[in-house]
């Protein structure tokens, strides 16, 4: 029996081979989709009923656009319910809550410092655990590995990257851990809801210096700050052209785009965003200009806001005099109901879950329910998710067209192929992979996020996003993330973290397949890639396994596992 050094070897030029194979026949491996789908249970009534495989590759791509990656037992039970079952079962699960971190001072004391004498108690890493993201990360992943709460924390994640807030630059734990709760609870709210929390968080009032901005002041030369009004515009709702409700840009007789907004439109916004100050910390006394504190919604203070008329969107006005509050709902009613918002967010919300690039008729579709959720409810995200996800676009076994799919980010990444094997974990592996990837959770390096949603893959005209974070290093990093979790065995828990469990992963039903290399990998293929792995790919794989003794099943199912798992085909998901 080879040892497993030989073995590591061998699998990475397997999976260099593999990777050229992989490329080269994604497109003309698959199949054309089936027309006509019945949403509501996948039926196809226009031909022959579909196989059993075809119909585990439907539910498979809908646990990978659903959940953070299938398993054998959420597919079986998905499969069991129904597709549309399954995602109001999702819409209706309560949601798995983060720690609720102690708030701390905005400064650092001196006397916090990480003490790492063993054994570790809850508080030997203060500087850590309370002025870095480590724990929320740690969390993060523990929760997308093993919460039940699978699709509220995709489409919450999803909503990170869209009203970003990182960081980079506020690294309290528990401010981003208030932020990060508050997307999640909002992930199948209103959209207007969204709009207004996210407006009112110090976290963002912080990041993009809403919070103490003050009215304008000829004395002193003090003029609003800008950075919030724009980017909610730019960013957060509705883009900076005309969009028609497919989310192609409009144009006037000229042939030019039309933009949304102008200078004077900015500078209105800015100055409603004006006298909103940090909450007042326990004990402390309201000050008219409250230093940092991020537990709870920002203040008023009515003596710096403007109470002059505004200039909002579409030659709107917020009229002079109007209370803070009043104030505020004019201009967030403003932005919410201007006609670009539908598509420009389920657009991105389409990107995120199910394909980088996709069809107009497709972002149309999800517009409308945006638009109208049947009950006569603009903004509304549960529907706007569940339709998203049983729409005819995102449902089928296979994808013909060339552009179909998104490179799996990095956090997604990990997670789903940890989630194939059943691992349980408490995060701190995960959040070390997902780094090394070029994606430290909640740390975009800027407003614009990790990748930008019109990232147009190099020597193509294919929107995929995801590509940006995409080179030489993070593709060496995905290969040798999969080759440390195949090869490496079970993580032990880390020495610095209290109540560590590590990350542990289940090869039982691999090795039971083991003996039959077909078998295996076949097995491998509907999980992973429903169905849609090429005749040379298998071949490729089929031969590795077989190079390894049928006295070590579990070395077996290492190999094949990591040359599926570690391909281009897995990575990108179509």
């Amino acid at each position: 029996m080879r040892g497993r050094s030989e073995a590591r070897n061998t699998a990475r030029i397997g999976a260099i081979a593999l990777w050229v194979i992989s490329v080269c026949a994604i497109a003309e491996s698959i199949p054309p989709s089936p027309p006509d789908h019945d949403i509501s249970g996948f039926a196809i009534p226009s031909r022959t009923p579909r196989t059993p495989q075809e119909i585990d590759a439907d539910f498979v791509r809908l646990l990978e656009q659903a959940t953070w990656g299938p398993s054998d037992a959420l597919l079986a039970h998905a499969k069991a319910i129904g597709a549309a079952a399954f995602v109001d079962e999702q819409l209706a699960m309560p949601g798995t809550r983060f720690t609720v971190f102690t708030p701390v001072p905005a400064n650092r004391p001196d006397d916090c410092v990480d003490d790492k004498t063993l054994p570790v108690t809850p508080t030997s890493y203060c500087a850590r655990d309370n002025y870095s993201l480590f724990q929320l990360q740690r969390e993060f992943f523990r929760n997308a590995i093993g919460a039940p709460d699978q699709l509220r924390q995709r489409v919450a994640f999803a909503l990170s990257q869209i009203l970003v807030t990182s960081g980079t630059d506020i690294s309290l734990a528990y401010a981003m851990q208030r932020y990060q709760q508050m997307l999640a609870d909002l992930a199948f709210d209103n959209f207007r809801s969204v709009l207004l929390e996210v407006t009112l968080s110090p976290v963002m009032g912080n990041y993009l210096d809403m919070a103490n901005n003050l009215k304008p002041n000829t004395k002193t030369g003090v003029e609003p700050n800008e950075n919030y009004a724009r980017e909610l515009l730019q960013l957060f709702s509705i883009g900076t052209v005309e969009l028609g409700p497919d989310g192609a840009p409009l144009v006037d007789a000229q042939g030019k785009s039309i933009a949304t907004y102008d200078q004077d439109e900015i500078e209105g916004f800015a100055h409603v965003f004006t006298g909103w100050t940090y909450p007042t910390a326990p004990g402390q006394n309201p000050r008219n200009v409250n230093p940092r504190y991020f537990d709870g919604p920002m203040e008023q203070r009515p003596a710096n806001h403007d109470t002059g008329a505004k200039a909002l969107l579409d030659g709107k006005v917020s009229p002079a005099g109007l209370t803070m509050d009043a104030d505020l709902a004019s201009a967030i009613d403003n932005v919410f109901n201007h006609p670009n918002v539908g598509s420009f967010i389920a657009r991105q919300l389409i990107q995120k879950l199910v394909t980088g690039d996709p069809s107009p008729l497709y972002v149309r579709r999800i517009a409308n329910v945006f638009d109208d959720n049947g009950a006569g409810v603009r903004g509304d995200l549960k529907a706007v998710v569940r339709a998203l996800l049983l729409d005819p676009e995102a449902r089928g076994p296979a994808k013909a067209d060339a552009s179909y799919g998104r490179l799996r980010e990095p956090a997604q990444y990990v997670v789903a192929v940890a989630r194939a094997l059943n691992a349980t974990s408490d995060g701190v592996f995960f959040r070390v992979q997902a780094n090394a990837m070029g994606q430290p959770v909640y740390t975009a390096p800027s407003v614009f996020n990790f990748y930008p949603p019109d990232y147009v893959v190099p020597s193509t005209d294919i929107v995929g996003p995801e590509f940006a974070l995409q080179n030489t290093s993070s593709a060496l990093a995905r290969i040798n993330y999969v080759n440390s979790l195949v090869y490496g065995g079970d993580v032990g828990p880390d020495a610095s973290v209290y109540g560590a469990t590590g990350t542990h992963f289940d090869w039982s039903t691999l090795t039971a397949l083991a003996g039959d290399a077909n078998a295996l990998v076949a097995k491998l293929d509907a999980l992973l890639l429903h169905g849609t792995l090429s005749a040379a790919a298998q071949s490729t794989i089929v031969g590795a396994v077989n190079a390894v003794s049928a006295g070590d099943p579990l070395g077996r199912a290492r190999m094949a596992f990591y040359l599926v798992a570690s391909s281009a085909q897995y990575q990108v998901e179509r």
